[in-house]
């Protein structure tokens, strides 16, 4: 790993107490996984080191606004939509893709607010998710065995030595790709992109296609009730505006621990690197590195959770994670699969109620549904995506806790990626537009649609 790169604050008046900035670094005496060899140590740490004398990306004091939010999505009182890229790419990152990727997770938002009566938090997998953890270190073709494509911040896609190699430059293209994307992203949501009535009126379109008109109803019902509030003299100035946070796994240390600096009004730890980290089934050992770092910075945190997380593991997770039980402060991402969801999920919610913390729940029903067509395409099935949405519904209903959420990789592009749908993309349709490098998205269309099916989920509770 690289060298300990500097910590800095932008107040010299505020300073941590020199246990932090120790703590901070205890991780590198600890096992860590999922990391890329780089052929060039001094190289990398000389990157690290030019990260962190760059700017905050996200600020202390919209992280905190965060965790207030995600405290009232899990007493029940929001709801959680969290959208974006399997794995961003740098040559993704352009005006029109990150438009449509923001566009479709706001028109996912006013059909969810509208089903859950709740405000809904809208966050993306976007600004920052370059970073792929993988299932080997290698991948062979034919003869030939290179590393891993391990995302675009440490190495290329393409199966050629030069590209396979990590190269340390990509964390600081990495940190400029990310700047750029919130750039675009706070012009969008603040400028007038999001406007409410505007967002509705793509929806409505939506809806009118012959394929979607089960959802018109649904859809005339928000039209009604914007109407109203128009005739109420709501103040739609303020809506054309919204709240978007970044998100993604906090995976690579390299870029994560450089990207952590002292909040000058309290001289306590955040990660700038977004607003929100979570941590994967891969890395979440309770003794491993990427939890003790992750436990001692201020953000909101997530951790992964497949079908064969214990009670136990989950119990001590949150001690490690959150010790002092702060409303917001953890977030548990259920990955089951829609044929386990039903069994898994419910004793981890009873021993939940039986302690004294309150996380927030969300599903992600698009990490346990993975399956290879004949052809070799990596695939979901819509119809199981949407039945471990419905999975995740029913536990928390019979166990009476709150389904605080949904966590989906989606793009706002026409790929060709995942199965079904009111388009019925079948296996021979997978080949037209499929252009995920890493896992299979759902499109603008599939993403709608699982978002009128939610919010139906929403209005039953």
């Amino acid at each position: 790993m690289s060298g300990r790169p500097v910590l800095q604050t932008t107040d010299p008046v505020v300073r941590p107490d020199e246990s932090v900035i120790e703590g901070l670094d205890y991780w590198r005496t600890l096992e860590i996984k999922q990391q890329p060899t780089w052929p060039d140590p001094e190289a990398a740490a000389a990157a690290s080191a030019e990260i962190a004398t760059l700017p905050p990306l996200v600020f202390a004091g919209e992280v905190d606004q965060l965790r207030t939010r995600l405290a009232r999505a899990a007493e029940g009182k929001a709801f959680l939509l969290q959208g974006g890229d399997c794995a961003e790419t740098f040559a993704g990152a352009t005006a029109d893709q990150i438009r449509n990727r923001v566009k479709t997770i706001l028109q996912m938002a006013v059909v969810l607010t509208y089903g859950a009566s709740v405000p809904v938090i809208k966050m993306g997998r976007m600004a920052g998710q370059f970073a792929k953890p993988r299932s080997s270190d290698t991948e062979t073709r034919g003869d030939v065995t290179l590393p891993a494509y391990r995302g675009d911040i440490v190495n290329g896609y393409d199966f050629t030595p030069e590209s396979r190699q990590a190269d340390p430059r990509r964390l600081v293209q990495g940190y400029h790709t990310a700047a750029s994307t919130l750039n675009l992203i706070r012009a969008f949501t603040q400028g007038g992109f999001a406007d409410l009535r505007e967002v509705h009126s793509w929806n409505r379109g939506f809806a009118a296609n012959p394929a979607n008109q089960r959802y018109e109803g649904l859809a005339r019902d928000i039209d009604k009730a914007i109407k109203f509030m128009e005739a109420a003299g709501a103040d739609f100035d303020e809506l054309k505006r919204v709240e978007f946070y970044a998100s993604h796994e906090g995976l690579l240390m390299d870029y994560e621990r450089p990207m952590t600096r002292i909040d000058s009004r309290t001289g306590t730890p955040y990660n700038t690197s977004a607003h929100f980290i979570w941590i994967g089934e891969r890395t979440r050992n309770l003794d491993g590195a990427h939890v003790d770092f992750l436990s001692r910075v201020r953000n909101p945190i997530g951790v992964k959770l497949g079908p064969t997380t214990t009670p136990d593991t989950m119990l001590r997770l949150i001690d490690k994670l959150d010790p002092e039980r702060e409303p917001g402060r953890l977030t548990f991402i259920t990955r089951m699969g829609a044929g386990k969801i039903r069994d898994a999920l419910p004793p981890l919610l009873e021993a939940i109620k039986g302690a004294d913390a309150l996380p927030l729940w969300v599903t992600d029903p698009m990490h346990g549904n993975g399956l290879t067509t004949p052809n070799g395409y990596k695939t979901r099935r819509f119809d199981d995506v949407v039945d471990e949405v419905k999975g995740f519904f029913e536990a928390h209903r019979a166990v009476g806790t709150n389904p605080g959420g949904i966590h989906v990789e989606l793009t706002g592009d026409d790929v060709t990626e995942c199965l079904g749908g009111s388009e019925h993309i079948d296996e021979e349709t997978l080949a037209t537009r499929y252009e995920s490098l890493c896992d299979p998205r759902l499109n603008h269309m599939q993403s709608l649609e699982l978002a009128f099916l939610v919010a139906e989920e929403l209005g039953n509770d």
